[in-house]
């Protein structure tokens, strides 16, 4: 009876795919061997602690690992411990002369600056960003957010004229942000309300 329902088991199994013949050679290529998966954040953690403890990086790493941080969403951002490591370490890469990786680090010095609400670094870091590589969706998107908290500084101090110019510069780098990278939801939100989220927090 045993061997009726083994043999039952595994004629189901080659009916239903389990276990049948390997996929003809040719067909389409894995995605995971194409495309790399990212590291777990933990791995980004450790390669962080590694490069401020010695270990060489070089500045197009450090670019990536920061990209990767301060990636929309990564609780990375929320980590002050971490934000101030990989500070450190940006700061340390952009001593290397590197113009390649100059605007993605300046940029991303902009972004840790502006969640650690140093406004003034932020704005400078991010300009500076700007003129270095003015394609950047990013950058743009960090201007936006930059001007629009501003603005919504200065409406709550009064200053109507001002808070209106600031909401025009943030609607002008939305702008840009969307021209460069038409594809990202985030850059179709409204950035007065992106902000005044951020505000509720």
């Amino acid at each position: 009876m045993r061997l009726i329902v083994l043999l039952g088991i595994m004629i189901m199994g080659g009916l239903l795919g389990c276990g049948g013949p390997a996929p003809p050679l040719g067909g389409p290529p894995d995605i995971a061997a194409v495309e790399p998966a990212p590291p777990p954040r933990t791995a980004d953690q450790a390669l962080l602690k590694e490069g401020l403890q010695g270990r060489e990086m070089s500045p197009g790493e450090v670019a990536n690992l920061s990209d990767r941080l301060l990636g929309d969403g990564n609780p990375a951002l929320q980590d002050e411990k971490t934000m101030a490591r990989l500070e450190l370490l940006l700061l340390k890469a952009l001593k290397s002369g590197d113009k390649a990786s100059r605007p993605t680090l300046t940029r991303n010095l902009g972004i840790i600056n502006y969640h650690q609400k140093k406004y003034k670094m932020a704005r400078q870091y991010l300009q500076q960003s700007n003129e270095l590589y003015p394609k950047s969706a990013r950058t743009h998107f960090y201007l936006a957010r930059l001007f629009a908290h501003q603005g919504l500084i200065d409406e709550s101090k009064g200053k109507k004229k001002d808070s209106k110019n600031k909401f025009k510069q943030a609607a002008i780098e939305m702008g840009l942000a969307r021209k460069w990278d038409p594809q990202n939801p985030l850059y179709r939100q409204d950035i007065k309300q992106i902000v005044q989220s951020e505000a509720g927090k």
